[in-house]
């Protein structure tokens, strides 16, 4: 090795940078993910500024009406009863999206994180970065959501603003467990798709949404108990309106799920980069 290679090499200015990049790498990460998120930032507007409109009103003069003639569902109104299901669901499914696509044109389309691996970051800061980036799109479709809800009269402003959180806490779950999914698929046989139609549908519909889960048959009522989507609307609908729960149940199966998405996650983008 040169003198002036060594001198490089313990240079503090480079050690000091190294060091930087252990501990931040995550950051130039989110700017990424953020940058490409510029190219559809006025459809992402328009439809987190119009979809909560429409469903609500939606749902809270046709569907609602009906339901409330028979005094709505646990003793509120049908809209309000619905409410922390839909914030939560759209969580869920914007998180699904970046985490489906975003995570396999990372790893084959654009090839961003093998580039990224020639640089100091590692596979962990890509994987916790890009989370982080998807809660960067969610969190403003969140305060949409929760406005839309302000201005129809559903929740104080304080229950209201508990729910960001929530929702910020649903993204994670879901999205760890569906990255470290994805980070798996080497090629694109429609298998992304997957995800929204037999994954994301169904535990919309059977998560205690729209209706109690009680309702349901005996035999589909175990896809709520395991959808992380059940268990966050049912924190919602605590902390929204006071229905009585197993809060610490619930709110201790999101946690271990975006734990262990989390940890299976970070592996997975080690295994694919490193192999």
């Amino acid at each position: 090795m040169s003198s002036e290679t060594t001198t490089r090499v313990l240079d503090p200015g480079v050690a000091a940078d190294a060091d930087h990049t252990r501990v931040w790498g995550w950051v130039p990460v989110v700017e990424h993910h953020i940058l490409r998120m510029r190219s559809y930032v006025r459809t992402m507007l328009i439809t987190g500024i119009g979809s909560p409109v429409v469903y609500l009103a939606g749902l809270g003069a046709g569907l609602g009406v009906l339901v409330d003639r028979g005094k709505g569902i646990d003793g509120v109104p049908y809209l309000t009863f619905i409410a922390p299901a839909l914030v939560l669901a759209m969580a869920m499914q914007v998180s699904s999206q970046e985490n489906t696509y975003g995570t396999f044109g990372g790893f084959r389309w654009s090839n961003i994180y093998n580039a990224m691996r020639l640089t100091p970051i590692s596979p962990a800061q890509m994987a916790v970065g890009s989370q982080v980036a998807v809660l960067a799109r969610v969190l403003p479709l969140l305060a949409f959501y929760l406005v839309a809800l302000g201005l129809f009269g559903i929740g104080t402003p304080l229950r209201l603003l508990a729910m960001l959180p929530l929702g910020m806490l649903m993204s994670v779950s879901f999205g760890f467990a569906v990255q470290a999914w994805v980070a798996t698929q080497k090629d694109d046989r429609g298998q992304m798709s997957f995800v929204e139609r037999f994954v994301v549908v169904p535990l919309t519909l059977f998560s205690g949404t729209y209706f109690p889960l009680d309702t349901l048959p005996g035999y589909l009522q175990p896809i709520g108990w395991v959808s992380p989507l059940w268990h966050a609307t049912e924190l919602g609908r605590w902390i929204l309106y006071g229905q009585d729960t197993a809060v610490v149940v619930h709110l201790a199966f999101l946690v271990a799920l975006a734990v262990v998405g989390g940890v299976l996650a970070v592996r997975h983008f080690r295994w694919r980069l490193d192999e």
